[in-house]
């Protein structure tokens, strides 16, 4: 089977590719990522000179490009990750969410349909990956559960909202093949740090502030990266065509606690007194349209394929911070975009 992976330089799609090369030698993986600010290659040294392993630099949005891809590789089936995610940027730069998120992937579904079409025996699965923030915000109680109506607040999350009705439609009309997945917040190694734990890891190792929106009142359902690559995993593997499965960790935390958990942790961790870090605590003007909290209901996951967490909160989130306190070098690539000049000379053209 040759799969190809969209973001795979990406934090998700890194470990999923990893998961993939080394669980199934006999698959060939084609990463295809646009290297921008969160795309990484430095997250797959390990993997790299794997025999069934390639890199593609492109983008999803150039549809000459992608459809000359896929006709070249006649790939098998897709799991498409690639996505401009972080909702600030989506909030400053709004259209180039647009066509990240909703042409680039009208682009993958159109070349994959092409496939289908030509052989429906060859080409077997749209394995579409989104998010809970398509689901909009929840009160005090309840979950988003695979039929929640969708209720995006953010220019991000609209975007994402967008390619899912686009890949349910292209099943429904074409009979494409297609699954998705929405997954709640994830937390692990690689992760670029603009996101919250990242940053927050960054900061406290630097004695800088740590900026927290509003009062950090904002609930968010976490899970570790590595589990979601396994569930990942499971539903390309297992699960009917047309289905939709939600990915959550059942582990709701305040961003206010989280942050302070993390400011405990790298006390013991970095040998401060404790309560030194919670004074880098800083409140900061709350983010226009910021959902108050998101829950995954995973249940049907969990029953239908057998998947769960394999990690607790406060283990997975230690083991995280080792890694970033062990990986500083690429830390200091990351945020001095020292990694991104060096793979732009090496991939372009």
């Amino acid at each position: 089977m040759k799969i190809l992976i969209t973001g795979g330089a990406g934090f998700i799609g890194s470990h999923l590719v990893r998961l993939f090369v080394n669980k199934y030698p006999n698959y060939t993986i084609v990463n295809l990522d646009k290297l921008t600010y969160a795309g990484n290659l430095a997250n797959l040294t390990d993997i790299e000179n794997k025999p069934n392993y390639s890199f593609v630099k492109g983008d999803i949005v150039d549809a000459t490009f992608i459809n000359k891809l896929f006709a070249d590789h006649q790939f098998n089936a897709v799991i498409h990750l690639a996505a401009e995610s972080h909702v600030d940027r989506s909030i400053t730069n709004p259209l180039e969410f647009v066509y990240t998120n909703v042409i680039g992937t009208v682009n993958l579904l159109n070349a994959a349909k092409e496939l289908h079409k030509a052989d429906p025996s060859k080409f077997t699965k749209f394995y579409h990956v989104s998010t809970d923030e398509v689901y909009g915000s929840l009160g005090d109680t309840g979950l988003f559960t695979e039929t929640t109506a969708y209720d995006p607040h953010s220019p991000y999350s609209a975007s994402k909202a967008s390619s899912d009705h686009f890949v349910r439609a292209y099943h429904d009309t074409y009979k494409l093949p297609c699954v998705i997945s929405n997954c709640s917040n994830n937390y692990g190694p690689f992760h670029f740090p603009e996101k919250l734990i990242p940053l927050c890891i960054n900061n406290i190792k630097n004695n800088k502030p740590l900026p927290i929106y509003g009062k950090g009142e904002n609930i968010r359902d976490w899970l570790f990266v590595e589990d979601h690559a396994r569930a990942i995993d499971v539903i390309f593997h297992t699960a009917a065509l047309g289905s939709t499965y939600n990915i959550g960790g059942h582990n709701e935390w305040t961003n206010i606690d989280v942050i302070r958990l993390l400011c405990d942790m790298m006390d013991e961790k970095l040998g401060r007194p404790k309560g030194t870090n919670q004074q880098l605590i800083t409140y900061v003007t709350d983010r226009a349209g910021h959902d108050l909290r998101y829950a995954i209901d995973s249940s049907k996951l969990q029953n239908d394929l057998g998947w769960k967490p394999s990690l607790q909160f406060e283990e997975g989130l230690s083991k995280t911070v080792d890694w970033y306190l062990q990986n500083e070098e690429w830390l200091t690539n990351v945020t001095s975009g020292a990694y991104a000049n060096y793979y732009e000379k090496q991939y372009s053209h």
